[in-house]
């Protein structure tokens, strides 16, 4: 047993080794949204943006690799707090509750290669994985508590161009709760997120 552990890991360290690592700045446009509970109050989805920078490893011959990165997000949504009494009587109405975040996204990627020589114009890739978002600033609205981050898992598609430029849109599934509401304790929110981004690589 301890020979066949040696073994995977003398393996995957010569991967390692031989993986390709290269970095982007990317940015893009956002459509995010608070997904509560109940159906409470209406919320409807804002505009936001994403820009930071991101590190791609891919193991060659197989297709497949990883990305991480850091990454400033714009998330959030308009919620009408002014729909309940228990908010109205304070003086809320529709509110736009905006998050400031940093992502730090760990994703399993796969890109197809093997065109007969395509693949230096165009290559097309899918990914998927965790984001972990630290939240850094937030609108003012005192009627919510917001968490100091939140876990998302997120699935995208795109594609690869001239071996320097990428193309990808995913979705974002928020699995923890970003915010709640301080007077009714239970009723709290989690991200939903459409994202399109623009990469270089250099």
């Amino acid at each position: 047993m301890k020979k066949l552990l040696l073994t995977i890991i003398a393996l995957m360290a010569v991967v390692a080794a031989n993986a390709e690592f290269r970095y982007a700045g990317i940015a893009g446009p956002t459509l995010t949204n608070l997904s509560f509970k109940q159906d409470l109050v209406t919320v409807s989805q804002t505009p936001g943006f994403q820009a930071g920078v991101q590190g791609e490893m891919m193991f060659p011959g197989l297709g497949f690799g990883i990305d991480l990165g850091l990454i400033y997000n714009m998330a959030g949504a308009k919620v009408n707090l002014g729909e309940k009494l228990i908010w109205q009587s304070q003086g809320y109405g529709d509110e736009r509750i905006m998050l400031h975040q940093i992502n730090i996204p760990f994703h399993l990627r796969f890109k197809y290669t093997r065109l007969g020589g395509l693949e230096d114009y165009f290559a097309p890739f899918v990914y998927g994985g965790p984001d972990f978002s630290i939240l850094v600033g937030h609108s003012k609205c005192d009627a919510i508590k917001f968490a100091g981050g939140d876990l998302g898992l997120t699935a995208g598609i795109g594609f690869e161009l001239w071996r320097n430029w990428q193309v990808s849109g995913s979705y974002t599934w928020g699995m923890t709760y970003a915010l709640k509401t301080k007077l009714l304790q239970d009723y709290s929110a989690r991200n939903r997120q459409w994202t399109l981004r623009v990469a270089y690589f250099f």
